[in-house]
């Protein structure tokens, strides 16, 4: 037997029986420390140990070795990621904060903050949107009327200038875009403008919803009274705010408020086009969905749920009040009624139920 050592390496090399293996080595790392590699290669002839290889643990250490550390780079997911963002602790720290200065039981603060939040925020973000929309369906008239205008200035240039019908649309859509900014700009209604209040109300609910996950798991980043205070902070019987409603009357009750408000838009569209009857069956279908999802989710979660469709129902419903749109200042609609809610009723039964 014999040892080899190569010259540009500190790998050394094992012949035995005329087979070469490679030895365990010894790898550089930064700041000086090394890392000992003790893969074992079963298939192969073993090799004599050195004396280093057989030194004490401690000898090694007192040598500036060290064994091989596995190194994970496991990153979290952006699920956990988002659970564990700033906004989302905020959020936890208003919930129990909010709790414990009130000093209810945890399902009736929940309550209280869902509804203290949905009218503080959107409330006013809904009569925004309302305004907006109704501004919007006001232009159309003046829209239908300067587009006819523009069509019949495009059809006498077209004859002067011998424009084909390519060009005539051409110039047709670009002056009617003009057109149209301008009176968006005039009166202050962007249709992009009607979409802030989703922008402001998704964020929130996942933040809400997240907090009230973390804190039912005990993961929260805010300390709560008691470990068990979500656990006994429930009511009826959803007694426990950290396990799912067994019972299911919870979710399925998500699901028919969800559904109700959905169709309540359903009725109110007078003409829907193609892209509105998708969009509803799309929404008709994530309340579906929503019914088994939030069966296996904490009822604290399952329950802001509820409790969040619930005041978006009495906003909706609201906001249909004739008092309540000429104190709001909202403009006129072709869809307003003196009695929104009888009608709202009759369409419904004359839909659903004849």
């Amino acid at each position: 037997m014999m040892w080899l050592k190569l010259a540009r390496s500190t790998r050394w090399i094992c012949r035995h029986d005329n087979v070469v293996m490679p030895r365990p080595y010894i790898r550089s790392l930064s700041k000086g420390s090394f890392n000992l590699d003790i893969r074992v290669q079963t298939n192969q002839p073993s090799c004599p140990r050195s004396h280093l290889f057989n030194c004490h643990p401690s000898s090694i250490l007192a040598l500036g070795l060290q064994h091989r550390r596995t190194v994970t780079t496991d990153r979290p997911g952006w699920y956990e990621s988002i659970a564990e963002s700033t906004p989302v602790c905020m959020t936890e720290q208003l919930l129990v904060s909010t709790q414990q200065i009130t000093g209810l039981p945890w399902w009736a603060s929940i309550m209280c903050t869902t509804l203290a939040l949905r009218t503080a925020v959107t409330l006013p973000l809904g009569i925004y949107q309302t305004i907006i929309i109704a501004k919007v369906e006001a232009l159309q008239k003046e829209i239908a009327v300067l587009a006819r205008q523009l069509r019949f200035e495009i059809s006498v240039k077209a004859k002067e200038k011998g424009w084909s019908e390519r060009t005539c649309k051409f110039h047709f859509k670009k002056n009617l875009k003009r057109i149209v900014s301008e009176l968006y700009i005039r009166d202050n209604c962007h249709p992009f403008k009607a979409s802030l209040l989703i922008w402001v109300q998704l964020p929130m609910w996942v933040c809400l919803s997240l907090a009230l996950r973390n804190l039912s798991l005990g993961i929260g980043h805010v300390p709560l009274a008691s470990d068990a205070a979500l656990a006994t902070g429930g009511t009826l019987w959803f007694q426990d705010l950290t396990l799912p409603d067994s019972t299911w009357i919870i979710p399925v009750s998500l699901g028919l408020i969800n559904l109700f408000i959905t169709e309540i838009f359903a009725l109110r569209q007078i003409e829907p086009s193609k892209f509105q009857k998708y969009v509803t069956n799309f929404i008709r279908g994530i309340s579906l969905v929503m019914i088994p999802v939030a069966a296996t989710v904490p009822s604290s979660m399952s329950l802001y749920w509820l409790i969040s469709s619930c005041v978006g129902l009495a906003h909706n419903l609201l906001l249909r009040s004739p008092r309540f749109r000429s104190v709001c200042r909202i403009p006129p609609t072709r869809s307003d009624s003196e009695s929104p809610y009888k009608d709202i009723a009759a369409a419904f039964v004359a839909k659903y139920i004849k």
